[in-house]
C-alpha cells in the first residue's frame, strides 16, 4: 500500500486540533473526507482541510476510496461506529475510551481479528518519549513502591460534551490516563482496593482510585473536572521518588522535566521535546501500511477496559 487513506467520523475539537493536522503531515497518510451528520459542519472542516465533506457517518464508510478511519465521537458511540466501520473493511484508529465496557471492547478485539483489521485505541500518552525516559530512570530510586497520579481540569459550562451522559463521565474521559500509566508501570494484574466516584445527573465529575498489585505495591490515583488544572504522576521507591508534572497532554514544544529527589539529593532533567500525536498517526499509518493487524498493546487496552468496569462495580458513588 503506498498511502493510507484516512476518513474521520465526526468534527470534534480533537481533530481539530491534534489528529488532523498530525495526519496531514504524516507520510504516507491522506486525508479522503471528514464526516458530519450536519451538512453545513462537514463542509467548514472539509475547506480547512482540503478534503471532501460528506453528510453522515453511514456515507463515509461506504465509500471505497477510504482505507482507514480515525473516530473522535463521544464515548458512548464508539462502540457502534467502530463495530459500523470494521464490517465495512475500515482499519481503526479510535480516540480513548475505545469503548464503555470490558465485554465490549473484547467484541470489537474479536471482530478486528476475524476481519483482519487494524484496531487502535488513541491512548497517545503512550506514545511521547517522556515515559520511557521515565523507565531508565527507575534504578535511580530503588525498589518501586508506590505510584500516584492525577489528572484534573477546571470546571467546563453546562452543555460540554463532558456535562453530558454521551461523553462517558470523567471516569473515562480522565480516569483513563492515570489508570492505563499505572498498568505501565505496576503491570496489568492490578486490583481495585477501592473507589469514590462523585456524580451529579448520572455524569461522573471526579474520582479516586485505590489499586495494588499482586506484591501489594499500591497506586493511588484522582481524576475530574473539578478541580485546577494538574497531570502528574510520582513514582516512589526504596531509596527515592521521581516524577513528571505535564505527563499525559503536553505541547508538542514543550519539552519535559523530570524531577529526580533523593535523601540529600535533587535534580532536574530536561527531555526533549516530542510530539505525541504525530507518533500515534505516523505509528498507525506504518501498521496499516505493513498489515500488522491487531497492535501489541491490544490485550493492555482490553485489561484497561476491564479495570475500568472493576473501578465502576466498586466505587462508592456520592451523587451531589
Amino acid at each position: 500500500m503506498t498511502a493510507v487513506r484516512f476518513g474521520v467520523l465526526g468534527c470534534a475539537d480533537i481533530a481539530a486540533r491534534k489528529m488532523i493536522p498530525a495526519l496531514l503531515d504524516t507520510e504516507h497518510a491522506h486525508l479522503v473526507a471528514v464526516a458530519s451528520r450536519n451538512t453545513e459542519k462537514a463542509e467548514r472542516f472539509a475547506a480547512r482541510y482540503g478534503c471532501t465533506a460528506v453528510t453522515g457517518y453511514e456515507a463515509l464508510l461506504d465509500r471505497a476510496d477510504i482505507d482507514a478511519v480515525y473516530l473522535p465521537l463521544p464515548a458512548t458511540l464508539h462502540a457502534e461506529w467502530i463495530e459500523r466501520a470494521l464490517h465495512a473493511g475500515k482499519h481503526v484508529l479510535a480516540e480513548k475510551p475505545l469503548c464503555t465496557d470490558g465485554t465490549t471492547a473484547a467484541a470489537l478485539y474479536a471482530l478486528a481479528r476475524r476481519r483482519g483489521l487494524l484496531l487502535f485505541e488513541n491512548l497517545m500518552f503512550l506514545h511521547h518519549s517522556q515515559h520511557t525516559a521515565v523507565t531508565e530512570a527507575l534504578a535511580d530510586i530503588g525498589e518501586l513502591r508506590g505510584f500516584s497520579s492525577t489528572v484534573t481540569i477546571p470546571p467546563k459550562p453546562p452543555g460540554d460534551i463532558r456535562t453530558l451522559p454521551v461523553g462517558g463521565g470523567l471516569l473515562l474521559e480522565a480516569g483513563i490516563y492515570p489508570l492505563r500509566a499505572a498498568q505501565h508501570y505496576l503491570g496489568p494484574g492490578l486490583t481495585v482496593t477501592g473507589a469514590v466516584l462523585r456524580r451529579s445527573a448520572g455524569v461522573v465529575l471526579s474520582g479516586a482510585v485505590l489499586l495494588h498489585d499482586a506484591a501489594g505495591v499500591p497506586a493511588h490515583l484522582t481524576f475530574g473536572m473539578e478541580h485546577g488544572y494538574r497531570s502528574s504522576y510520582e513514582l516512589a521507591g526504596t531509596t527515592g521518588r521521581l516524577g513528571l508534572d505535564r505527563a499525559f497532554t503536553p505541547p508538542e514544544t514543550y519539552q519535559p522535566v523530570l524531577w529526580i529527589r533523593r535523601q540529600d539529593h535533587y535534580e532536574e532533567r530536561t527531555l526533549r521535546a516530542d510530539h505525541q500525536f504525530a507518533n500515534v498517526a505516523r505509528a498507525f499509518t506504518e501498521a496499516v501500511r505493513r498489515g500488522d493487524g491487531m497492535p501489541a498493546d491490544a490485550d493492555a487496552s482490553l485489561r484497561l477496559a476491564c479495570l475500568v468496569d472493576e473501578v465502576a462495580d466498586r466505587a462508592e458513588v456520592v451523587d451531589v
